[in-house]
């Protein structure tokens, strides 16, 4: 495939050295050289199969939006930007072109997911819950959008009202880390996910994008994985 990578960043850096590891060819393009989507003409995009973004909250709208009158199908790794959803999904409707988005693409973070799902009835069990998550000091949304997934988990699968708080640490050069604890006075569940580098982000995005080629509609990582 030929890939486009938007954003050269700790992740997309990597996600751009794991497609050429699965001999794809790849283009690079730094924020600079992209303001307000201004360097993303159909023409420019023509050659590609597919656009992956690991940009910024404030780039996605507008490099998703671009990609779409293009007709280029989009991965969308990039976190914050939620309150568009429903916008960008009628966009990509409309256009019948391809967009798969993820609040988290490593297969690890996928199945902690499930595993979180069950435990929230905790909840209906007079157990308290929290979540704390931990990400480096450059990472320009909180709560990250892994932690407010889980926070909607557990409430869906608890069927209480209220949300369980989120605690969000920014230090360092810190990859990821998601806990969720469930207290009651008789014992604690304690659940965690500790990402040991950005490689499974990566490979998660990249066979996203495999998996996309060739698709129209408006996709979840969360609900795709296991296709993989």
């Amino acid at each position: 495939m030929n890939l486009l990578i938007l954003g050269c960043g700790k992740t997309g850096s990597l996600v751009a050295d794991v497609a050429r590891e699965r001999r794809h060819h790849v283009q690079t393009l730094r924020g600079a050289e992209n303001a307000d989507a201004s360097a993303l003409t159909s023409s420019f995009l023509a050659p590609f199969n597919c656009v992956i973004d690991f940009t910024t909250p404030s780039a996605i709208v507008p490099n998703a939006e671009a990609c779409i009158r293009a007709g280029k199908g989009i991965v969308v790794g990039t976190t914050g930007w939620h309150e568009q959803l429903p916008r960008l999904r009628e966009l990509v409707l409309s256009a019948k072109t391809g967009f798969l988005h993820g609040t988290n693409f490593s297969i690890g973070v996928n199945l902690f997911f499930e595993t979180v799902r069950a435990a929230g009835a905790a909840l209906k069990y007079d157990y308290s819950g929290q979540i704390f998550e931990r990400h480096h000091a450059q990472k320009k949304d909180a709560p990250s959008g892994t932690a407010l997934t889980l926070q909607k988990m557990v409430r869906d699968s608890s069927g209480q009202n209220e949300d369980i708080e989120i605690v969000s640490f920014r230090e360092g050069d810190a990859v990821g880390m998601h806990e969720v604890v469930f207290n009651s006075p008789a014992d604690r569940i304690y659940l965690c996910h500790d990402a040991k580098s950005r490689r499974g982000f990566a490979e998660g995005a990249i066979r996203g994008a495999e998996w996309l080629s060739g698709k129209s509609g408006f996709f979840e990582f969360r609900d795709i994985w296991r296709e993989l």
